[in-house]
């Protein structure tokens, strides 16, 4: 039973149809130019309604999912064909006052909208509440704006005369007439639904102060330190650390360019021969030759090379050390000063 009332006031205040859901506008504001007109389509469409919903949540399970909807409208549509007979037959200014009205019921989107959203999944009882909400709420919203035009714009409620002529204000009774009331009557019902209405609107700070107002950036959280375990007496002491091994430096390759010998250093007499150095094939100056040692051992003749080279002062001899290598001689011809030092040289051996 709450189930059904709750779907009464959900109709009629909640989703009202008219003010709420907006549907059904345009018989609401064809026939609504006097209260009896509003009550009559208002009538027919809750007749229709009512109806409607009960016989599809019956037949719900026997309608294929294919014809649902042409299903729906052949049902709709007898239920309006019969509400037209009874009208035409009991009623016929109603009916003449209606005209083309009662047979859009079939399509009117309320109808349609109720029977495929509720009644087709809904069980027989609910679905007959839901639509008698409906209707209610249809119907009201009718009657209302029905009441105001013809009191404002025709000076009567139900044909009965209240207002004098000169005070009539024709333009609520046309079409334009129909929007006015409408606003109010959804403004007043959207102000009946705030659950705000009555309390006192919290003002807020101006434009102007909000543009002065400095955001400051919030601080961030200082890190939290992490304490160090305390050292346990019974744990084994660490393993040092190994030492890192150096990996031995790789010998540097000796640049192809020749360069000038330098002044030889004093020879060690425990260190072994040192092999002799190959001479460049450019050019030296010759070096004054050092005088002989007689106790050492005949040197042998360096080969020379094959461009004429400047002497160099030779360094003193060692007597403990291995006979030099004779260098090779070169074929190009030696100036007078080198030769004659040289035959010197063979006559003293």
């Amino acid at each position: 039973m709450n189930e059904c009332m709750e779907r009464l006031k959900n109709g009629i205040i909640t989703e009202n149809p008219v003010f709420i859901m907006a549907l059904g506008l345009c018989p609401a504001f064809a026939v609504t130019t006097n209260a009896v007109n509003a009550l009559g389509m208002g009538i027919s469409s809750l007749t229709v309604l009512m109806f409607s919903n009960l016989l599809i949540s019956l037949i719900s399970k026997l309608i294929p999912g294919r014809v649902r909807l042409p299903a729906e409208i052949v049902v709709v549509a007898s239920l309006v064909t019969i509400v037209q007979l009874l009208m035409q037959g009991f009623a016929p200014s109603l009916y003449d006052a209606l005209g083309i009205y009662i047979p859009l019921i079939v399509v009117n989107c309320i109808i349609l909208g109720r029977a495929e959203a509720y009644a087709l999944g809904a069980k027989p009882l609910p679905a007959l509440f839901d639509g008698i909400g409906m209707g209610i709420g249809f119907t009201l919203a009718l009657f209302l704006l029905g009441s105001f035009r013809e009191i404002i714009g025709a000076g009567s409620f139900f044909g009965i005369p209240l207002v004098p002529d000169a005070y009539h204000i024709s333009i609520f009774v046309l079409p334009p007439g129909a929007f006015l009331v409408m606003s109010f009557l959804v403004a007043a019902m959207q102000y009946y639904q705030d659950p705000d209405r009555g309390k006192k609107a919290t003002v807020g700070p101006s434009l102007e102060e909000v543009k002065t107002v400095v955001v400051k950036p919030a601080p961030k959280p200082a890190a939290k330190s992490v304490p160090k375990p305390a050292p346990n007496p019974g744990a084994a002491p660490a393993a040092p650390a190994a030492p890192a091994k150096a990996a031995p430096a790789a010998p540097a390759k000796e640049s192809p360019v020749a360069e000038k010998p330098a002044a030889a250093s004093a020879p060690n007499s425990e260190a072994a021969p040192a092999a002799p150095a190959k001479e460049s094939p450019v050019a030296e100056k010759p070096a004054a030759a050092s005088a002989p040692n007689p106790e050492a051992a005949p040197a042998v003749p360096a080969k020379e090379s094959p461009v004429a080279e400047k002497p160099e002062a030779a360094s003193a001899p060692n007597p403990e050390a291995a006979p030099a290598v004779p260098a090779k001689e070169s074929p190009v011809a030696e100036k007078p000063e080198a030769a004659d030092l040289k035959e010197e040289k063979k006559g003293e051996e």
